[in-house]
């Protein structure tokens, strides 16, 4: 069964608080489905399209925890806490074998 990965980009942090708080609840909720953090924020270089301040990609064992984490109570409460702070594009795709 391939890896899944969980890539957030296109994120504008309009409130560092609203971020951080939801960072503190999104963290157990991302390690209960298996999820691993392999960027988290660090320098970005753009070679095509529009520039990325901000870039997340956290891998899930499949495609299906990936998206059990994602609609899951205890995320989408963490969901809450963003409350307009970010504006962000979140995508979950499958691995190659």
């Amino acid at each position: 069964m391939p890896k899944a990965y969980w890539i957030g980009s296109h994120m504008t942090v309009k409130d560092a608080d609203k971020m951080k708080a939801y960072a503190a609840a999104a963290g157990p909720a991302i390690a209960q489905h298996g999820g691993k953090f392999l960027a988290r924020g660090g320098a970005t270089v753009t070679c095509e399209g529009p520039e990325q301040t901000r870039v997340v990609v956290t891998e899930f064992p499949s495609l299906q925890a990936a998206s059990d984490c994602y609609n899951s109570d205890a995320y989408q409460a963490a969901l809450t806490k963003l409350d307009g702070g970010v504006d962000r594009s979140i995508y979950i795709v499958e691995g190659a074998e």
